[in-house]
């Protein structure tokens, strides 16, 4: 039995679906930003901070890292309520995907930060900078670009993981294909289209995070 597709039938309603890939960008922007910087204060916790606050964000980093990315969404949308804490299904998202970013990001980020020699530490040290000012300004760009492609690897995969968020009716891209598929029962094109569109996505937002990240994020321009 031969299998009709008529993927116009999808694409007609292609308003749905720049709306769910605006919804995705939108929330990966928002977690990749505030992810990462919650990645690199981890980080420094468990490199240079107080050896309290160093626990905790190791306890932090493992709960994270060791539970299912749609069981900690569902516990912010439908657990936090019960603790008389209300979100919108969009807030929800953001809040879920920048706290499992941040756990990804902060092994990253201090796996860059233990690479880094410790002749560096010693030269600041010697300029009389504080541990905060060695950090920030010494230890943490270099880091950041030893580890820059597995950062972007990261983001990328989270960009990925918000297609659950349409379990609780966040309007990205996976909410808009099933959406289509319901009125038109259109399954196979509508997720064949879904498929494509996180494919160039996935590409675009590399693309853009590779050149973004010797611009702006750990200077020092172009390499040639």
């Amino acid at each position: 039995m031969g299998i009709e597709l008529d993927f116009w039938a999808v694409l007609a309603q292609w308003p749905l679906l720049v709306k769910g890939m605006a919804w995705t960008l939108g929330l990966t922007a928002v977690s990749a930003v505030l992810g990462v910087a919650l990645g690199v204060a981890c980080a420094w916790a468990r490199t240079e901070g107080p050896a309290a606050l160093g626990w905790l964000a190791a306890a932090y980093v493992e709960l994270i890292r060791n539970t299912p990315f749609i069981v900690q969404l569902f516990f912010v949308f439908f657990g936090l309520p019960a603790a008389g804490v209300k979100l919108t299904p969009e807030l929800a998202s953001v809040i879920a995907m920048v706290i499992n970013l941040g756990a990804y990001a902060a092994e990253i980020v201090r796996a860059g930060v233990e690479a880094t020699p410790r002749g560096q530490f010693e030269a600041a040290a010697s300029l009389a900078l504080s541990r905060a000012q060695t950090f920030v300004h010494v230890v943490l760009p270099p880091a950041l670009r030893k580890v820059w492609p597995a950062l972007t690897s990261q983001i990328i995969i989270v960009m990925l993981g918000s297609a659950v968020c349409g379990q609780i009716a966040t309007e990205e891209l996976s909410y808009a294909a099933n959406l289509i598929q319901s009125r038109n029962f259109r399954a196979f094109e509508a997720f064949i289209v879904a498929t494509a569109l996180y494919l160039l996505l996935s590409m675009g937002v590399r693309a853009l995070l590779n050149w973004l990240g010797p611009r702006f994020i750990f200077g020092g321009g172009r390499r040639g």
